[in-house]
């Protein structure tokens, strides 16, 4: 399969878990792809996984700079993005009352305003005809106690997608999400709250899934490759739930 050969992807938070994944799906189906993340060590790691037909870049989608100097190597290189796959973001949870303004702050900016400005800066090089994905998660369509900050910033993203899809599709640029469910992923890992309340928040999620399993990071990113493809030509401003049922059953 080679839905993306001649194509020149770009995906943030690509080192890891779910982008990481999607890296190699591009790839394997033909992609020249530039991932992104936060620590030289990650963004080795990824280079060397990847292999020849990727390019890992150290950038924190916070951060202008790095945007600008991202979009800067990519220009150079490849002169345009015909894929961006705006995924990186963080999870830390706890409740209203326990939520710091620090913790609130570091998480809208690297779920929210860094995928808005990730996209901003993408658009000179963005051909038109591409396509956008973003990263929201169920979340965004449950109250879970406890989510607050990362659920506002993942609703956030979800309204993105139907206003960029708008203010886009003169340009037949399409623009959608993946929702992911619970994944196995090195983020469920850092959600900020203790191993062993991890450990049982885990254990109650799973006897919500319908599909009594968690997912994996390799079911997201075809569901990613599917949505920046051509098969999802006549698609734009919509939400792929990946979650084995957990927001539609």
């Amino acid at each position: 399969m080679s839905r993306f050969a001649n194509k020149i992807v770009v995906v943030t938070g690509g080192t890891s878990g779910i982008g990481l994944a999607a890296a190699k799906q591009f790839i394997k189906e033909g992609a020249k792809v530039v991932v992104t993340g936060r620590s030289s060590q990650s963004a080795s790691n990824a280079q060397k996984e990847l292999g020849a037909n990727a390019v890992a870049i150290l950038a924190d989608v916070t951060k202008s700079a790095d945007l600008d100097g991202l979009f800067r190597q990519v220009r150079e290189k490849y002169g345009r993005i015909d894929v961006l796959y705006a995924n990186a973001g963080i999870a830390k949870l706890g409740s209203v009352a326990e939520t710091t303004e620090e913790i609130f702050d570091d998480v809208l900016d690297a779920n929210f305003r860094g995928a808005y400005f990730t996209v901003q800066k993408a658009l000179p090089l963005l051909n038109d005809g591409g396509a956008i994905v973003f990263t929201t998660s169920w979340f965004d369509e449950a109250g879970i106690a406890g989510t607050s900050a990362v659920s506002a910033s993942k609703a956030a993203l979800r309204n993105l997608t139907r206003t960029l899809a708008a203010e886009l599709i003169s340009r037949n640029i399409r623009v959608n999400a993946v929702s992911p469910g619970v994944i196995e992923t090195p983020l469920f890992g850092k959600l900020g709250i203790p191993d062993a309340d991890a450990e049982e928040l885990g254990k109650a999620l799973l006897q919500q899934i319908p599909a009594k399993r968690f997912g994996k990071p390799e079911e997201v990113a075809t569901a990613v490759a599917f949505l920046a493809s051509d098969d999802a030509s006549y698609i734009t401003g919509a939400e792929l739930a990946v979650d084995g049922g957990r927001t539609q059953l």
